[in-house]
């Protein structure tokens, strides 16, 4: 729950954006080719989940996707 806690704060979400850019300006200039273009558009999910505030691991590690435990009702 902890790593779902950071991911969803200010560091975690700015992290993932950060994470997302690299993968952007990467791709095609190391990998190049239709590689390269992938791992650019690849690169566009950890964006728009920072963008989101949403934790796509969230699911996996027992929260939903804004870090709530599941089930919690409301939220």
């Amino acid at each position: 729950m902890a790593l779902t806690n950071f991911m969803n704060g200010t560091a975690g979400r700015a992290l993932r954006i950060i994470a997302g850019l690299a993968l952007i300006i990467i791709g095609p200039a190391v990998v190049g080719g239709t590689g390269g273009v992938i791992v650019a558009v690849i690169g566009l999910v950890p964006i728009g989940a920072g963008v989101g505030k949403v934790c796509l691991l969230g699911p996996v590690l027992g929260t939903d996707l804004h870090g709530n435990p599941k089930g919690a009702a409301g939220t």
